[in-house]
This record gives C-alpha cells, structure tokens and sequence, in this order.
C-alpha cells in the first residue's frame, strides 16, 4: 500500500537507487530519434534525477541508472537505447577519464526552466526552437513584453528569443507586406503595448525589453537567440541614444546621424557595423552575411569545432553532435560578418569558403548567450506563409541537435571553464 501512496517520482528515484545496470542512450549514428532523445534526458531530469552527459562519446550519449519506466518511455518516444551493467558502465568511464581522450562526463543535476520570448498569437511552427521542444517533448513557458518588463525572468534559467525585430522596425517587412493583415495586426498590438505601458513608441518598449533580458544574463540566466533576434539586439541596444526607425516604423524620420551615434560598448557580439538604413530593404545592417551572400546551395555547408572536453566543457556541451558538418540554411539574419565580431565572442560554427560565422557564443556577467544564425535547420529557405517543418521527417538532424544542446547545458554542475 506504501508504494501506491508514493509521488511517482519518489517512486523512479527509490527504483533508480536500487539499479545494479544502467541505461546508456547512444548519440551516434545508432541513435534512430536524436531529438526525442533529448525530451528523454530532459523527463529523468524532471523527475529529481541526474543524468550523465558523456561528451564526445558516441556523438555525446546519455547514460542513468537503470529502471523498467524510463526503458518504456523511450520505447514509447522511439528513442534507441542499450541496457549495460555497472561494469560495462565503469569501463566507459575509465575510457573517458584517459588524459589522452578527449571525453568527460558532465552531470546534469536539475531540469531548467525554459521561458520563450514570443507572442502568445505565434504557433510553433513560427520557430525553430518552439518546433523541435514541443516535438521533443520539453516543456517551455511564453513571456513576452509584459513579462519581461514586470520582471518575470528571474523565475527562469533559460531564455530563447523568438525571431522578433528589437529595432522596432516590424521586421522590416513593410517593403513587401505593409497591407498585409497580418503585418497590420502585429502593428497595432505593438503600438497598443507600448502606449498601455508608458512607452512613446514601440522602440523604446523593445528597447527596455532588451535591458531586462540583459539584466537577466548578467546575473546568471542563460540566452540563446536565432535569426533576426540575434543582430536586431544588438542593434537595438546599440542604438539607445539615437532614432534608426523612418516614419513608417515609429511616424517620424530617421535621425540622419544615427550612424555617428551607435555605441558599439553595449553589444554582446558586434562592434564597427554599419547600419542599412533604407526603410524598403530586409536588411538591418551588414553584420548580416547574407547581404551579397553568393554561396550556392549544394556548397552551402558549416562546420561545428573540437573543444576540449576536460577544459572546455561549455563550448563542448554547446557542439555535441554525431557530425561536424552540418549544411547550411537561411533566414533574415543567415549568418555573422566576422569583420564585426568582438575578439571576446567564440566561433563554435563556420562557413570556411565564405568566411563567416553560423553559431557564436559568449559570457555576460555571471550569465552566458549562444546565437544561432539562420532561421529553420531544415526548411533552406522559409518564407512566409511556408508550411511547418515535419520533424517526424528529420529526427537525427544535426542543425537541430545544437539548438537542443543549449537547452541542456544549463542543467550542468558547475564546474570552472574558459571560453
């Protein structure tokens, strides 16, 4: 009767005490479902247990005590796994301990808590980050200015910025869409937040959101961003003092000096840009490599680094992958000019041909970022109107596996690094 009366997850946690085996979920090309196999690491996480990430073992496998419910839950989520005993288990570990071995073992200790900055209107299929949690099965809270400015942040870990346009430019979408419903839509909710919360346009709302979310990462949080939310905040932070919307953004003009304006001191990742300050063009700036880009598709490909596993363990966690090559996709921000990257900002992702930089990394204060370019690791080109990404179709896709990387690194024991 005593069992019947226990929470189920003092239940798995007593199981897991008793396990003479564990359960090893390989990351390699073994693996039949990579990105549900995150939602697996995530749900022992859930329950109160720990997990054991093994870097550069198996393309990063996870490993937990052995019990009868978790071997049913990745039946159900068609997850490969391999059931091994303690001794099998012991000689991986004296494996990964070898100096000469770049391999370690990270312990994942507490599942975080997941916010995504986003519209409540957006559907998952809008991000490619929304798309493969809720296809992993990770849960994940929306906030979005009202949180964010009425301090809800604190009660998360980690923070994902949906691909919002901090300029208050709209996007820059009006070129091509200004009567669009949808586009009219958002102009109205955002002008209507603004002005319910004090704010004279809506640059200035999206400008305090992006002090926040930087308030945020500096006492500790953890921010990961893709596409245009990755260069239009930096932007925006950059452009405090000056006005970079024209009318048709905020009803009144540029400020023509705003170039002479920026300060470049507030970026996270960027410094010396320039902005591109055409109202009609879909381009913030030339910290975007897209702009003149001419790297064909079939070519289009970038590959993720070695770090040292016993010395670097964040970057490492950050690149865990069962290839080093992963191809190429693009989106309004496609990937970094490194002309205009600070020498603080760690390139973890590189298209060698053309010289610029796909996934990027840094520290702020106590906290750390990652941003991703590009927009959907699968769909080459999304435009608007676009139907989802069916993630049944690309379960073992490596440009997802990063984002799902970023997702659990901030359950790691901390441990010091260098990055």
């Amino acid at each position: 009767m005593l069992k019947k009366t226990l929470p189920v997850f003092l239940l798995f946690l007593i199981t897991l005490s008793a396990s003479a085996s564990e359960l090893l979920i390989p990351m390699d090309l073994s693996q039949a479902n990579h990105l549900k196999a995150y939602g697996i690491a995530y749900y022992v996480l859930k329950q109160g247990a720990k997990v054991d990430w093994l870097l550069n073992y198996r393309g990063g496998s996870f490993a937990v005590p052995y019990v009868g419910s978790l071997e049913s839950e990745c039946k159900i989520r068609g997850v490969s796994y391999e059931v091994i005993t303690d001794g099998q288990y012991n000689s991986i570990l004296t494996e990964i301990a070898d100096p000469e071995k770049n391999m370690d073992v990270m312990k994942l200790e507490k599942a975080p808590k997941i916010a995504v900055y986003t519209p409540t209107t957006k559907q998952p299929w809008d991000d490619a980050v929304t798309l493969v949690l809720t296809y992993a099965e990770i849960p994940y809270d929306k906030v979005y200015d009202d949180e964010v400015l009425d301090g809800k942040l604190v009660g998360y870990d980690w923070l994902h910025l949906h691909h919002e346009d901090f300029t208050g430019q709209y996007g820059k979408f009006y070129g091509m869409y200004s009567n669009a419903p949808w586009y009219l839509a958002d102009v109205a909710d955002q002008e209507a937040r603004a002005k319910r919360r004090g704010y004279a346009k809506v640059s200035k709302m999206k400008l305090e959101v992006c002090n926040r979310i930087r308030d945020f990462v500096f006492a500790g949080g953890f921010m990961f961003a893709m596409c245009s939310a990755t260069d239009s905040y930096d932007i925006a932070l950059a452009a405090a003092n000056t006005d970079i919307c024209d009318v048709m953004y905020d009803h009144d003009g540029q400020d023509p000096n705003a170039q002479s304006k920026l300060d470049y001191t507030q970026c996270f990742a960027f410094e010396n840009w320039h902005l591109r300050t055409n109202p009609l063009e879909y381009e913030y700036s030339d910290i975007d490599a897209n702009f003149g880009r001419t790297v064909p598709k079939d070519l289009d490909y970038f590959t993720i680094f070695d770090f040292s596993a016993k010395w670097d363990p964040v970057p490492t966690m950050l690149c865990q992958d069962h290839t080093k090559t992963i191809k190429g996709f693009m989106g309004q921000t496609t990937a970094f000019n490194k002309k205009f990257m600070k020498t603080s900002v760690l390139v973890m992702g590189l298209n060698k041909s053309a010289n610029e930089a796909r996934y990027i990394h840094g520290e702020y204060g106590k906290g750390l970022w990652t941003w991703y370019g590009g927009h959907d690791p699968e769909d080459y080109q999304h435009l608007v109107g676009d139907p989802p990404t069916n993630l049944d179709l690309h379960p073992n896709s490596p440009g997802y596996r990063l984002i799902l990387n970023n997702v659990l690194f901030p359950a790691a024991r901390k441990k010091k690094h260098k990055t």
